[in-house]
Order: C-alpha cells, then sequence, then structure tokens
C-alpha cells in the first residue's frame, strides 16, 4: 500500500488514534514513511476493552518514541452518545494542538466513512457540498485536518494490517444499529463497496473536480478576528455554499432547515452560536454575542450600515470602524 504523505513531510502532525483497524494501519503507514507526528487517544469508559486499547497506544508510543495525549472521561447522558463523543475528542485535539503548536491533526477517515457520510446526508436532502464534506485537508483556524485514506477502503486497511502481522481492536459497538452510522454502514456503504469500490472511487474524484468548479467564493474579502466578511454573489445557490463552507470550518454542519432560513431571514443566528446577516453587497459571519453597545457606538454602526446582528461583537472586540470600510 504505498501513499504520498510528503504535505506534511516537515511538519508537526497529531494523529487521531483509537488501536481500531483505520488509526492503527495509518499509525504504521505514517511510520514507515518516517512522518513526524505523535498521537492522541480519548476513553470514554463505555467498553472493558477501551482500558486495552490505551495501553497498546501507550506500547506503541514508548516503542516508537512517540508523545502520546490521553484523556479519560465518561459520558453521563449517552442518548446522543456519537455527537457528544465527537465534541469531546476535537476539543481534546483542539487544545492539545494550539498548546503543543501542531500544524495538522491526521485523521483516519477512509472511504467507508466517506460513502456513509454520503448516503446519510443524502437521506436529509443535502446538496453537493454536504455530500462530498469529506476533503483530504480541511483548513480549521489555527491548523489543518489531514485525512490521507479517503481513497482506501477499510477492508484494504485490514489486509495491510494482517498481512504484516500488526495487532489491533474491534471495537463491538460498532455492530450497534442504534447509532445511525452503524445502520448506513452495515446495510448499504460496506456492501456496496464490495462490489463498486473502484466505481465509488472515481464517482468521488468527479464530483469534487465539479464542486471545484462552481467558482464558490471560499476566501473572505475582509477577515478581523473572528469577523469574516465575503462578497454577496448574487446568487443564493452559491452564497448558502459559501455560508456553507465557512460554517463548517467553524464546526456547525447546517441542516436544510437552517439553510432555507437563513435565505429568507437575510439576518439570522444559527445553533446560539453564530450571527449570520446577508446584505445587498456582502455577507458578513461572526460568532454570536449579547454584549451591551454604548449609545453612541449604536448611532455609529446606524450610520455605517453595520448589520444589526454584528453590532455586540464588533463592539466587544473593539474592532476599528475604518476596517470595515469598502
Amino acid at each position: 500500500m504505498n501513499l504520498d504523505f510528503s504535505v506534511i513531510k516537515n511538519q508537526k502532525n497529531l494523529l487521531a488514534f483509537s488501536a481500531g483497524v483505520d488509526s492503527t494501519a495509518l499509525f504504521f503507514l505514517l511510520l514507515k514513511q518516517n512522518i513526524p507526528f505523535d498521537i492522541a487517544i480519548v476513553n470514554y469508559n463505555q467498553r472493558v476493552q477501551s482500558k486495552d486499547e490505551v495501553f497498546y497506544a501507550k506500547t506503541l508510543a514508548s516503542k516508537y518514541k512517540k508523545n502520546i495525549f490521553l484523556k479519560e472521561t465518561k459520558l453521563e447522558n449517552i442518548s446522543n452518545f456519537e455527537k457528544n463523543a465527537r465534541d469531546i475528542r476535537y476539543k481534546f485535539f483542539e487544545e492539545i494542538i494550539l498548546e503543543n503548536s501542531y500544524e495538522n491533526l491526521i485523521t483516519a477517515h477512509q472511504l467507508n466513512d466517506k460513502l456513509e457520510w454520503f448516503m446519510m446526508q443524502l437521506s436529509k436532502g443535502a446538496g453537493l457540498v454536504e455530500l462530498i464534506g469529506f476533503n483530504e485537508f480541511e483548513q480549521k483556524e489555527n491548523y489543518k485536518i489531514y485525512k490521507p485514506l479517503l481513497n482506501i477502503t477499510k477492508d484494504e486497511l485490514e489486509n495491510y494490517l494482517i498481512k504484516n502481522n500488526h495487532k489491533y481492536f474491534i471495537d463491538k459497538s460498532n455492530f450497534d444499529e442504534k447509532y445511525k452510522r452503524n445502520f448506513f454502514r452495515h446495510n448499504f456503504s460496506n456492501k456496496f463497496l464490495e462490489n463498486f469500490s473502484d466505481g465509488v472511487k472515481k464517482s468521488f474524484e468527479y464530483l469534487q473536480n465539479d464542486l471545484n468548479s462552481l467558482n464558490i467564493q471560499n476566501n473572505p474579502i475582509k477577515k478581523i478576528k473572528e469577523l469574516e466578511i465575503f462578497l454577496n454573489q448574487n446568487d443564493d445557490n452559491l452564497n448558502i455554499r459559501t455560508i456553507d463552507l465557512n460554517l463548517k470550518k467553524r464546526g456547525i454542519l447546517l441542516s436544510n432547515a437552517q439553510r432555507n432560513e437563513i435565505l429568507k431571514q437575510k439576518e439570522i443566528t444559527i445553533s446560539h452560536k453564530i450571527n449570520i446577516s446577508i446584505q445587498e453587497n456582502y455577507i458578513w459571519i461572526t460568532p454570536n454575542c449579547n454584549e451591551i453597545i454604548d449609545k453612541k457606538y449604536k448611532e455609529l454602526y446606524r450610520i455605517n450600515k453595520i448589520p444589526k446582528n454584528m453590532r455586540a461583537y464588533i463592539f466587544r472586540e473593539k474592532i476599528d470602524l475604518q476596517e470595515l470600510v469598502f
């Protein structure tokens, strides 16, 4: 299995590790090419086996001289376990990245994961951006998420581990179909890939090329702290794609209902976290903020036509109005 990791060869990398098939295979593939990396693992203490997985992670780290970061946690409310676990996991990763100046977070998502995501989004009525939301690189505020295995199936990774006699663990909770992802995995995506993996790989490549050709304005014309301003492209579809991509970087995935509401209201708060304002010429996006604004500034913001739901953040962050003149 020959993969090209040259893009991260001389960078500081953190591998999200679980001791399962995917992350264990990626550990040894990175090791084989002398890619510098350390590992991070979260133990949710939901399974007896998780202690063995943590011990294995520590053993690998010690043997191959890797720094290891471990978070022990226990979720009391497991009604939405997958989302809560993911939130905890990525918050932990981001803390490590910021404290240790890592440039990339490497995750072991593979082709099965990408197809599962596609099918789950398809079932919700998603658009092109959401359907192929798994990309090799995803830019975050202070680092990149790197997914180098998106063209490799889980079976290929497991065969690699068996062939090279590398130990790995099977998480039995992955077979519990009360989790939506597992339902799609066992009933649809795995079976589909067993027969059509080559076609799926080509289709995702074509879809990505189509997306790249849409001329979506990913880059803001102005960025000040967490305030970002984009050109209004006078096309609802292109505008909502721009907003979609920006909110994804901020950790929020829009539902179809939210997209429709954004276009309808023009000025809205999403998930109590992010404010959006679509003006005639510009699209403004900031974190939601409830700062009380001085009367003097209220009038200045009104005169300068600053969107109402942007003003509290601009006031709190002491952003100079001159910086917002176009």
